[in-house]
């Protein structure tokens, strides 16, 4: 059986949805505090994973370097999903 003939599954364990949340708020208030826009910034961050669209106050850099992506974005959807 090939590699392609299955589905592999990927879950996040609840403690860390509630850290991810915890950082990424953290995060969007150091970006705007500083007067950037946050959901530009961090989509930026996001979609290259490119540190420097995160700003260094608050040590917010550092928080979001310490988040997977996949898990950040999966948490990110399911947050989306739910309030539809």
């Amino acid at each position: 059986m090939s590699d392609i003939d299955y589905t592999r599954k990927f879950s996040v364990n609840i403690d860390k949805d509630q850290e991810i949340r915890m950082i990424l708020s953290s995060v969007y208030n150091s970006l705007q505090e500083k007067g950037y826009n946050p959901i530009n910034q961090i989509v930026g961050y996001i979609l290259s994973e490119d540190p420097t669209y995160i700003t260094n106050h608050n040590n917010a850099r550092t928080l979001i370097r310490q988040l997977d992506r996949d898990e950040l974005l999966q948490v990110l959807l399911k947050s989306y999903l739910h309030e539809k």
